[in-house]
């Protein structure tokens, strides 16, 4: 993309309070800045993440960036499926750390105290995203009954509470006493996480955060 520096409408300033994505309430909620709000944003975007104890930033991923996610205050934990070795990888992040979540690749994020702000920065002006709880409410019944040998009105049963565009749950009439703890992770420190390989190839096209 060509950006013409002298034009009037040239912007190189934003205030990302002004440009709320979601929000669930007063301490869980999530602000977008990408080319959409800055017009010289080249290949960065940013979601600037708040999040109460417990509340989880859904099962998701993004087919046409990876992510790294920063902590700024409280304590996060970054999960990851590991496409190539089939196991979740847990890393809790405290203010100044940092995970690395490659492209494509399915992740969560559970805030394990309050107050806690984390930045989700990408390497696209526009990230995109699968919600996980979209494929769970969009996916025909008879086909998650019939592929996985499943009772189809429990399957229904099951998926009815489940809101789609969730982006940070759980829902605030959620009746459910379970609550998530770092211990129950099996978290790993930030500084155990290896150099993830990029030949993940991506290329679904799906809804963007605009």
């Amino acid at each position: 993309m060509s950006i013409d520096y002298t034009s009037p409408s040239t912007q190189f300033t934003f205030d990302v309070n002004t440009s709320p994505l979601f929000k669930k309430d007063q301490q869980n909620y999530i602000n977008i800045l990408g080319i959409a709000q800055l017009n010289t944003l080249e290949n960065v975007s940013l979601l600037d993440i708040f999040l109460s104890m417990n509340n989880v930033v859904e099962p998701h991923y993004h087919q046409n960036a990876g992510e790294l996610v920063y902590c700024i205050s409280g304590v996060a934990t970054v999960s990851i499926l590991n496409p190539i070795t089939k196991q979740i990888q847990n890393y809790a992040i405290k203010p100044g750390q940092v995970a690395n979540i490659p492209q494509g690749w399915w992740h969560y994020i559970v805030a394990n105290a309050d107050n806690t702000h984390i930045l989700a920065i990408f390497d696209a002006p526009t990230p995109e995203v699968i919600l996980g709880s979209d494929i769970l409410k969009f996916t025909p019944s008879n086909i998650m009954a019939q592929t996985y040998c499943i009772n189809e009105n429990l399957w229904q049963q099951t998926i009815a509470p489940v809101v789609p565009s969730t982006y940070i749950g759980p829902a605030n009439n959620c009746n459910q006493t379970n609550t998530v703890t770092p211990n129950s992770l099996q978290t790993q420190p930030y500084y155990n996480q290896h150099p993830y390989p990029y030949h993940y190839p991506v290329s679904y096209q799906h809804s963007s955060y605009y």
